[in-house]
């Protein structure tokens, strides 16, 4: 795990959890519907098993492209709010989507990978490798032509979409969170935990280095060359295309975590790691309104080519869409409302423990796939023996029996110490009777 610096707590507990809980999960599988309906109002998706870490809309606006810690993307239909496909590959979770103007689309992921993907294939076209650590951040080229990634190995890559060459642009000394283009093309634009914005003159690649105030978690540029990050300070930074700053305003008291402008060039929408999302008029510099969405923190938010319609990915797992002029819901105001897979268990202590573990874990096989394996027929089962999913070669070795007694002991003394090598969260469960329940619970719930 990379080591997180010059960023608020909250920022960086938020983020460890995401990624930490994602890790080990399906690698490439094949590829499934999640469409179980006839018609948008009837709509009923399966949606994503966690937190949604990214969005893209497509060129032609009638698609969505969602990314999620559950390491699946999922392409959806916005005239019928339907997901289309969900492409598996990443073993990791995904934190960065993006539409080629091909309509081809681009995932990557924490495991280091980034995949390019043609709709409707099972597989990805092109493998682009080789970051060393999560790749959180991608921007597409205004020819078409390349790609870049932004990465917490520090590093910036610019890729060919022809041939999958990289060239490696270093420089910044924490973690990569943004990188843009601008316009034209002819430069590149990174911000990272290191307090520094770089514009990398393209082709030469030599970068201006300007140094502000706080860690950087964003940044998007305007067709007009204007350059706006956002910082852990709550606050939003312009600056000119050379990089002198332009102008600088709070959009709230925590961490901005993502950015999106609007085709019109008029508005910037900043999400705070405490769930708030603002709404700027750029040229103004002023604040047209803030809102809360439910479920924070807000991971991941984009403009629809209307300019009106801002969509939002939270940690709950539900992408909303909001009417950026007044702040009020659009429609449904989700896509894929995930059910309560407890709600039918309500007084029962068990289930209650459960609880904390229904992000990563399902009871039932027919549940939405999540980052962890399901639980469906635990008991009996020998550790690791689950087809399908990639566990680590260290669990793979062990000689354990999944039984109400192996597992209570695993939550009595935590996974790193009973399953050295896991990769799950650790977590421990102190009280003897909570234990016994979980089990007892377990036993009940997750048979075949």
């Amino acid at each position: 795990m990379v080591i997180l610096s010059g960023i608020l707590e909250t920022m960086d507990q938020g983020r460890q959890r995401s990624i930490a809980r994602a890790s080990g999960a399906w690698a490439a599988a094949a590829f499934l519907a999640t469409v179980f309906v006839a018609s948008a109002s009837q709509a009923q998706l399966a949606g994503h098993g966690g937190p949604i870490r990214a969005l893209a809309v497509s060129p032609d606006g009638d698609s969505l492209l969602s990314g999620s810690f559950d390491t699946a993307a999922i392409h959806w239909s916005l005239k019928s709010d339907t997901a289309t496909e969900v492409l598996r590959y990443h073993a990791d979770a995904v934190d960065a989507v993006a539409f080629l103007k091909d309509g081809r689309m681009v995932t990557a992921g924490a495991d280091a990978r980034i995949a390019v993907w043609t709709a409707g294939q099972q597989q990805p076209d092109l493998l682009l490798e080789g970051h060393s650590g999560p790749v959180v951040a991608l921007a597409v080229s205004p020819d078409g032509s390349k790609l870049a990634s932004a990465s917490w190995d520090h590093s910036v890559r610019l890729w060919s979409l022809t041939d999958g060459a990289a060239r490696v642009l270093e420089g910044h000394q924490q973690n990569v969170n943004g990188v843009a283009f601008a316009p034209d093309g002819m430069s590149l634009v990174s911000v990272g935990y290191d307090l520094a914005l770089r514009i990398w003159r393209l082709p030469d690649g030599q970068p201006e280095v300007v140094t502000l105030p706080a860690p950087l978690n964003a940044v998007t540029v305007a067709p007009d060359g204007e350059i706006v990050a956002g910082g852990s300070d709550g606050k939003l930074r312009m600056l000119t295309t050379d990089g002198k700053l332009s102008g600088e305003m709070a959009a709230g008291s925590k961490p901005i975590v993502a950015l999106a402008l609007s085709d019109d060039e008029a508005l910037i929408a900043a999400a705070g790691i405490d769930g708030t999302v603002t709404i700027v008029e750029r040229k103004s510099r002023s604040v047209l309104r803030t809102f809360v969405v439910p479920g924070s923190p807000v991971w991941s938010l984009v403009f629809l080519h209307d300019a009106t319609t801002l969509v939002t990915g939270g940690a709950e797992g539900k992408i909303r869409r909001w009417n950026v002029q007044n702040g009020e819901p659009v429609g449904s105001n989700q896509f894929g409302t995930p059910v309560d897979s407890l709600a039918a268990y309500a007084g029962d202590h068990g289930a209650e423990v459960f609880r904390a573990c229904v992000a990563c874990h399902t009871l039932s096989a027919k549940g939405v796939q999540r980052a962890g394996p399901t639980l469906a027929g635990l008991f009996g089962g020998k550790m690791a023996s689950l087809p399908g999913y990639r566990f680590s070669e260290a669990l793979k070795k062990m000689d354990i029996i999944w039984t109400p007694e192996t597992l209570a002991k695993m939550f009595e003394v935590g996974p790193n110490a009973y399953t050295p090598g896991t990769k799950m969260p650790e977590q421990r469960i102190g009280s003897a009777e909570d234990r016994r329940a979980l089990t007892d619970f377990l036993a009940r719930a997750t048979l075949q």
